[in-house]
C-alpha cells in the first residue's frame, strides 16, 4: 500500500503516459540513418532499425504505408524516414512509426529505376541478340497510347503523310497514374492474342520522371519482352530513357520518330521503282547480254571441269590396264615362258606323272603354239 501523498504508477499506466508525451512531442518528424536488421514477414509490414555512429532507433513501416514505395529497401541503405514517435506498449519500447521513406542522396524514383534496370539487365531482358527486326513495310501497325494526347496526333499525322494507306489499330490506354501500367501491359498482350498487327508502337509525350513512370514498371517490361510482335518504344523526348526503351526491339526518340521508323515515305518508294523501271526500259539488251555472258562463263567452267574429269578417268584406266597386263598369263608367256596341254581335252600339264611316253601334247607360246608326242620323260 502506498504511503500517504505518494502516487504509484502501474507499469501500463506509466507506459501510456509516456506514449502520450512522445506522440505530443514528436507527432511528425524526419529522421536520417542507416537501415539495419531489416525484416519483411508475410504480413507485409517492414521492421528495421535506423542507426548512426552513436544510437539506434527501432522502426515499423506498416503495409498500408510501404505499398507506395517503388524502390527495394536493403540493409546498409541510407534513408530519411518521416513519421511519428510512439511507444509499443507491450514491450514498453519507443519506436518510429514510418509513414514515408526516401533514399538519401538520390531520388526515390531514380533509385527504383536503377535497381530495376540492373535486375532486368542481369536476367537478359536487354540482350541485343533476342531483339527482332522491324518490318520494312508493315501492312498493319498497332499503337498503345492515350487517345487524347499529342503523341497519337503526331504519329497519325506522320503515318498519313508518309504512307496514307497503311492500316492503323489503336488500343487506348492511360499513360500515367493509377492503373496505367496494367493497361499498357494488357494492350500489348491483346495485340499478340488477336495477331492483327505486324508491329507495335508504345509511348507518350514528354513529362517528368514521375509522369513517365508507367513505362518503367516491371509488368510493362515483361509484356514487351514476351511479345511475339516487334515493339518500338517511343516515350517522352529524346533525352528521356525508360525501362521500356531498353527492352523494346527498337527505341525511338519521340513518338513522331517512331512513326518515321515504322514506315518509309511512299514517295521515296515510288521514286525508286520509277528508277528501276527506267533502267529496265532503257537497257534491256544490256541485261540480256549480261546473262549471256554469265552463261558463257558457266559453259566454259563446265567444259574445263569435264575435260579434267576425262583425263583423270583415262589415267586411272591406264594404271589398271598395266596392273592387269602384269598379272595376265599372256604377259607371263611374253617373258619366255610356255604352257603345255595334254591332248585331247587340253588339260594343263603340271606334273610329269600326268603323262606317259607317246601322249599327244600341245604347247602354247607367246606367239602361236605347236603339237608333238612325248618321246622321253625325265
Amino acid at each position: 500500500m502506498a504511503k500517504e501523498g505518494r502516487y504509484v504508477y502501474k507499469v501500463s499506466e506509466l507506459t501510456s503516459n509516456i506514449k502520450i508525451i512522445l506522440e505530443d512531442s514528436f507527432p511528425n518528424i524526419w529522421v536520417e540513418g542507416e537501415i539495419s536488421n531489416f525484416k519483411s514477414p508475410s504480413s507485409g509490414h517492414f521492421y528495421f532499425t535506423l542507426k548512426d555512429s552513436k544510437s539506434e532507433l527501432k522502426c515499423v513501416f506498416f503495409k498500408s504505408s510501404n505499398e507506395r514505395i517503388k524502390f527495394e529497401i536493403k540493409g546498409g541503405m541510407r534513408v530519411m524516414c518521416s513519421g511519428r514517435v510512439s511507444v509499443y506498449e507491450r514491450q514498453g519500447a519507443y519506436q518510429l512509426y514510418v509513414a514515408r521513406m526516401e533514399p538519401k542522396g538520390i531520388g526515390e524514383l531514380q533509385l527504383a529505376f536503377e535497381q530495376l534496370k540492373e535486375r532486368l539487365f542481369k536476367e537478359g531482358l536487354f540482350d541485343e541478340s533476342r531483339k527482332r527486326p522491324i518490318p520494312i513495310l508493315p501492312d498493319r501497325i498497332g499503337i498503345v497510347t492515350s487517345p487524347t494526347g499529342a503523341a497519337i496526333r503526331d504519329m497519325l499525322h506522320v503515318l498519313k503523310k508518309r504512307f496514307s494507306n497503311v492500316e492503323v489499330h489503336i488500343n487506348p490506354v492511360r499513360v500515367q497514374g493509377e492503373g496505367a501500367k496494367e493497361e499498357i501491359a494488357r494492350a500489348i498482350e491483346d495485340f499478340n492474342t488477336l495477331d492483327n498487327v505486324d508491329v507495335i508502337i508504345i509511348g507518350r509525350g514528354g513529362g517528368s520522371l514521375e509522369d513517365l513512370w508507367a513505362f518503367n514498371e516491371e509488368v510493362v517490361a515483361r509484356a514487351i519482352y514476351d511479345s511475339k510482335v516487334p515493339v518500338i518504344s517511343a516515350v517522352g523526348h529524346e533525352i528521356d530513357w525508360t525501362i521500356s526503351d531498353f527492352v523494346a526491339d527498337r527505341r525511338a526518340a519521340t513518338p513522331s520518330v517512331a512513326a518515321e521508323i515504322v514506315v518509309p515515305k511512299k514517295s521515296d518508294l515510288v521514286e525508286r521503282l520509277d528508277d528501276i523501271e527506267k533502267k529496265i526500259k532503257a537497257f534491256p539488251l544490256d541485261i540480256v547480254k549480261e546473262y549471256e555472258q554469265r552463261l558463257d562463263d558457266i559453259e566454259d567452267g563446265l567444259g574445263l571441269r569435264f575435260r579434267h574429269y576425262i583425263e583423270l578417268k583415262e589415267e586411272n584406266f591406264r594404271l589398271i590396264s598395266e596392273k592387269l597386263e602384269i598379272l595376265s598369263p599372256l604377259g607371263i608367256l611374253a617373258r619366255g615362258y610356255s604352257i603345255s596341254f595334254k591332248l585331247p581335252g587340253k588339260k594343263v600339264i603340271k606334273d610329269t606323272r600326268s603323262i606317259k611316253k607317246g601322249d599327244l601334247v600341245e604347247t602354247r607360246l607367246s606367239k602361236g603354239s605347236f603339237r608333238g608326242r612325248v618321246e622321253e620323260i625325265e
